[in-house]
């Protein structure tokens, strides 16, 4: 599959200029899936020259054609489903009806995009002018380069690439190297759109090669990130030498409360899954999980029935609910976080290692702990793993004062049946995204971002597209 594509550039899909290429390994059996070209710097900078042409092109383009180009790379994506599905499958591990969740959402993603390209509108304003009037009108960035992580392949291009190409403006996709053949499968589909040469490009290979030359190119207008805290700090950071527009959508460590009079099995049935979905490596999925003490028993009881009888297993088997984890590093990281939070004193009550049952593959038990306090680091920091951490509260402003107490902000949740305590969550809860009773955030049709350490801009939604346009005055006097 990934000789049949490998890096696309000018229109035109290529091997690395020098030869190189690399394994991508299943997470589930730990084997390859086979070898990707390895993009060399020289590569991604006859990208970013490729990216330059197509930007006059594309960005030429009235808003009614870019709309009806985006509507055709949608019908291909539908077209395609089951090989999208299956491609994030084998390289992700998700589960198959994940998966195709996740191709579905990538696809709306273009549909939504699609109509916006058609509303780019811009104003007129009166003018102290005698005879003149002020217009004010939004043009295309310019060059973007998106940097994509491997927890969902194919939704994090699409929230980039759509309302990029949208806007006119001309893209260079680097999504991770645990994932190429999503970004592959995706940008194949980007040809039935009948975009100009160099429109959109993919590159894959090391922060040396590819990172680098787009972060030094000043040609390169905009950059969106999908990743940690700490390499969003860099990006900033170099960003700032060319004056690049930044986006990012970082970590998250999302608080869970679960207030006294919340119906307690619509919690429980909703959060088990959403908690343990891609193994947990979801950045907006719960983590601290604050339970009013009232209810903290049964809750815990609850929790761990349904932890515990969660199917794992090979992600193309339709039965499996849960896969495995990326890959050894972070079955190791989060093997020394359960192990620290019960030298701290943390009941371990299900989980806590590797699932008997599996001799391959990065599969990890589904995990809870209980006694848990602010303090320990599987509290105060991000897991990015099927840890559910519990802790119980006495009132609400302890709760909401405890959940605030975190540099991130991407998403949190409470549960409550009191139309009151929920507009005081979502109004004192420090996040981009809160869910009262559901975890559903994610539409194309919504904007999706946090605050603080989780980040800046939005995807989704009509603002999703403004980070991808610059505002222009115009003083007309005649």
């Amino acid at each position: 599959m990934y000789r049949t594509f490998g890096l696309f550039i000018d229109g035109t899909w290529r091997g690395a200029s020098d030869g190189n290429a690399a394994d991508v390994v299943s997470p589930a059996t730990e084997k390859p899936l086979g070898r990707a070209p390895v993009a060399t710097r020289a590569d991604t900078e006859e990208a970013i020259e490729s990216a330059a042409r197509g930007l006059a092109n594309w960005r030429a383009k009235p808003g009614h054609e870019r709309a009806d180009a985006l509507h055709r790379i949608a019908d291909d994506m539908t077209r395609r489903t089951g090989e999208g599905a299956r491609m994030i499958c084998l390289e992700t591990g998700k589960p198959i009806a994940q998966a195709l969740r996740e191709w579905v959402l990538s696809i709306e993603q273009f549909r939504w995009y699609a109509e916006e390209a058609r509303r780019i509108y811009g104003r007129i304003v009166e003018s102290r002018v005698p005879g003149g009037r002020f217009e004010v009108s939004r043009e295309p960035v310019g060059i973007v380069g998106a940097f994509t992580a491997w927890n969902f392949p194919a939704a994090l291009v699409a929230r980039k690439a759509a309302p990029a190409l949208a806007a006119g403006c001309s893209i260079v996709i680097r999504p991770s190297s645990q994932t190429p053949g999503v970004a592959m499968v995706m940008v194949d589909c980007f040809r039935a759109g009948g975009l100009p040469d160099g429109a959109v490009s993919l590159v894959v290979g090391p922060t040396s090669a590819t990172y680098a030359p787009i972060m030094a190119a000043t040609s390169v207008r905009k950059v969106s990130l999908t990743g940690s805290t700490r390499v969003g700090q860099q990006m900033i950071r170099d960003a700032a030498a060319t004056v690049k527009k930044v986006s990012m959508e970082l970590g998250g460590n999302a608080p869970l409360i679960v207030f006294e009079d919340a119906d307690l099995e619509m919690a429980l049935n909703v959060a088990v899954p959403t908690k343990f979905a891609n193994c947990g490596q979801v950045c907006v999925t719960p983590d601290r999980f604050f339970v009013h003490e009232s209810l903290h028993g049964a809750f815990v009881a609850g929790f761990v029935a349904r932890a515990k009888a969660l199917k794992l297993g090979d992600g193309l088997d339709p039965d499996t609910q849960m896969g495995p984890l990326i890959h050894a590093g972070r079955f190791s990281e989060i093997e020394s976080i359960v192990a620290d939070a019960q030298r701290s004193g943390a009941r371990l009550a299900t989980g806590g290692g590797r699932a008997s049952a599996f001799n391959t593959g990065h599969f990890f038990e589904p995990t809870v702990l209980t006694d848990v306090t602010d303090n320990m680091k599987v509290f105060a920091e991000e897991n990015f793993g099927p840890i559910a951490a519990i802790t119980r509260f006495a009132n609400d402003g302890e709760v909401l004062e405890r959940a605030n107490a975190s540099d991130m902000g991407l998403s949190a949740y409470a549960f409550t049946r009191s139309p009151a305590r929920a507009r005081r969550a979502v109004a004192e809860l420090n996040a981009g995204m809160v869910g009262i009773n559901s975890f559903a955030l994610a539409a194309a049709e919504a904007p999706f971002g946090g605050t603080n350490h989780s980040g800046m801009g939005r995807e989704g939604g009509s603002e999703g597209i403004g980070d991808y346009l610059d505002t222009k005055l115009a003083q007309i006097v005649f």
